[in-house]
């Protein structure tokens, strides 16, 4: 079978797919059509496992699909198949004796389902992908033709499903380090190459909701103070001409000050890496500190790193959120002297004997990730 518009189509849907809100679909879809099918389906498994994996379906039954879902994948005849090689259903088993049989009667039938196609690949090791096609009772049987085209597609889905698994793994790890930054109490504002605010995390969607000297407008970064501004101004131009330039640029840090009379806001400013395609501008980075955030480190966590009893990592808590102790005492309905034999019992567990150090030691411990 020679590649033609049609081939080339597929081919494009099929690189479109793991970009997908409903992965494949629109591939799925032109597949059914293009080989006069009921039912297009994609599997993607671990290739370690005999579970039913995720299952991309166009057409068929909702009800078979569950079915198939719940277990009876386990009698699928296509089980097993050389990987890349494109079989027919037929060629395995006789069609007669497949109508006999379970997954016939209780997925294939109701689905609409009679003689299909079966292809298997494997990427990486990592993920099994398996497609199938089929054909209604009474439909001509699949034969060369149909087999060329799965054959010339197989490469190219298993380039797409390695493309789907990159792509998966990219954001996981984005949410992963997005979560920990948020859990660090640290306010994230992406801007883009143009300067406009592209992303923002739940933490500096607080901060700017406040309108307390920063906030957004129109889609750019605003500060109260003239002079903050101005020097915010002129540190994003420098940042944006290092980049421009193709030279490092270090990151720039600056002080907000808060018309409510809180606590100035930090903020620390990052290029982001270039690319080809961001043509030496990527954007910045700006991360937003309020001192006045408080730290959310659990007391499990503390009491399994630093060996301290529950009380005495309520106690720890309190100071690393900035209280003194007669404070800490108060925040906790204990007298001033209990709390300084919680402290006292602290320094020992952690060998450290003034204050500040304590603070410093809860921050950047890893309970501040739980």
């Amino acid at each position: 079978m020679k590649p033609d518009s049609a081939f080339s189509d597929l081919v494009g849907l099929v690189y479109q797919g793991p970009l997908e809100e409903r992965p494949w679909s629109g591939f799925l879809g032109a597949l059914r059509h293009a080989m006069g099918a009921v039912v297009t389906t994609l599997v993607l498994r671990p290739a370690d496992t005999d579970g039913a994996g995720l299952i991309l379906t166009e057409g068929g039954s909702g009800d078979a699909l569950a079915l198939y879902r719940e277990g009876l994948f386990m009698a699928d005849p296509f089980a097993a198949l050389p990987p890349g090689k494109v079989v027919a259903l037929h060629e395995i088993i006789p069609l007669a004796e497949l109508e006999q049989t379970e997954l016939y009667k209780l997925c294939m039938a109701p689905g609409g389902m009679h003689d299909s196609l079966g292809a298997d690949v494997e990427v990486d090791g990592i993920v099994e992908a398996q497609l199938r096609v089929s054909r209604a009772r009474g439909a001509r049987p699949f034969g060369k033709r149909e087999t060329q085209l799965c054959t010339l597609l197989l490469p190219h889905l298993e380039r797409a499903v390695r493309i789907y698994m990159r792509l998966h793994r990219v954001e996981s790890e984005r949410a992963l380090y997005a979560g920990a930054i948020s859990q660090l109490a640290v306010g994230t504002v992406i801007l883009d190459a143009r300067g406009a605010v592209s992303a923002t995390n739940t933490l500096a969607d607080g901060i700017l909701a406040a309108r307390d000297g920063l906030w957004v407008a129109e889609g750019v970064l605003r500060v109260q103070n003239p002079r903050e501004a101005a020097e915010l101004r002129r540190i994003l131009g420098e940042l944006a001409e290092s980049q421009r330039a193709g030279q490092p640029a270090l990151a720039q840090a600056l002080r907000i000050s808060r018309p409510s009379g809180r606590a100035d806001l930090g903020l620390v400013l990052r290029p982001l890496p270039a690319t080809d395609e961001s043509q030496g501008v990527a954007g910045i980075a700006v991360f937003v500190s309020d001192p006045e955030e408080r730290s959310d480190a659990p007391v499990q966590v503390l009491v399994k790193l630093f060996g301290f009893t529950p009380t005495e990592a309520l106690v720890a808590i309190q100071l690393a959120n900035g209280l003194n102790i007669d404070d800490a005492a108060a925040e906790l309905g204990m007298t001033r002297n209990t709390a300084r034999a919680h402290l006292r019992s602290v320094f020992n567990k952690t060998g450290i004997s003034r204050q500040p150090a304590l603070v410093r030691l809860i921050l950047k411990s890893v309970a501040s990730l739980a």
